[in-house]
């Protein structure tokens, strides 16, 4: 498979205020956000050239940077109109946009104060976060040995760079062991989410998932949830222990690069793809074209 690198790439990304060719949005190698993780991100999906959820992504960009100790420098409506922005300088049809912020190279120290907040926006084409045979079946996860911190000990709400290095690190050993992703336990042993998507099981007929105290509400959850309830199915919040995984007749992972994926493997338990994980994954997948909150100039 070749590679296209991320920095060599024909194109524009906003970067503090301006569109500037792909090659020349470039940060310091003393940026404070690469050594000490104090940069904020979020992930978005374009959808026939248009965002889903725009705003809602452009807020808790800003909600994520004001957790970690920093505003900024631009207004929700600034950002969504740069990612508009973006989109069309692009040309992305259905594609991905991340945008970014983070503390700059003016102090190298745990404190920085003084630093300037740096904000990019960038989007490419993007398929399937999953191979679409492994969705067919299921995708395979197996379960990470790191977990989720507690809220005391991590800014666990925030959609915050560093909170990704054991998700980074509990994918690849997955992965080197013929898995899909990997399963993430919370600090107390119960069952959080996988390394970039939150989880739900389906059981009797309703539908049950982690209560997010110790990582992301999930927008797409929480699109889903509501989906689901348009559909008169019971959705509970709670907390959930790994052996109720045995329980479950669907399982299924949500978020915004993986939309709605069934999972058909958790370690050694075997679960089928039903009628829940699939209405579901089609009303997501209608929503997203449709839903006035793909429109550019619609109220969220």
């Amino acid at each position: 498979m070749t590679i296209i690198p991320f920095d060599d790439r024909d194109g524009a990304i906003w970067l503090d205020g301006a569109l500037v060719p792909w090659r020349d949005a470039k940060l310091h190698v003393l940026s404070h956000g690469l050594h000490y993780a104090s940069a904020v991100f979020e992930g978005e999906r374009v959808y026939d050239g248009q965002i889903f959820k725009l705003t809602e992504h452009s807020e808790r960009l800003g909600e994520s940077a004001r957790i970690l100790g920093f505003s900024l420098p631009y207004t929700v409506d600034e950002i969504d109109a740069a990612c508009r922005d973006v989109v069309a300088a692009n040309a992305i049809g259905d594609g991905y946009v991340r945008p970014v912020a983070w503390r700059g190279s003016e102090m190298m120290g745990v404190s920085a104060q003084a630093t300037q907040i740096r904000v990019a926006i960038a989007a490419w084409p993007w398929p399937s976060y999953f191979d679409p045979a492994a969705l067919s079946r299921g995708i395979a996860l197996t379960t990470s040995p790191w977990r989720r911190p507690a809220p005391d000990t991590a800014p666990v709400h925030s959609k915050a760079a560093g909170l990704y290095m054991i998700c980074t690190m509990s994918k690849h050993a997955a992965e080197a062991q013929g898995f899909q992703d990997a399963l993430m336990l919370d600090w107390r042993g119960l069952v959080a989410e996988a390394t970039g998507a939150n989880i739900f099981l389906a059981m009797d007929g309703r539908l049950h998932t982690p209560v997010p105290d110790c990582f992301l509400d999930g927008i797409t959850r929480r699109t889903v949830i509501d989906l689901a309830r348009r559909r008169g199915i019971e959705v509970v919040e709670r907390q959930i222990r790994p052996e109720e995984l045995a329980q479950a007749d669907e399982v299924f992972l949500t978020g915004t690069a993986a939309e709605v994926a069934p999972v058909g493997r958790i370690d050694d338990r075997v679960f089928t793809p039903g009628r829940i994980s699939e209405c579901l994954r089609e009303d997501y997948a209608a929503l997203v074209r449709t839903s006035r909150d793909a429109v550019p100039d619609a109220a969220e």
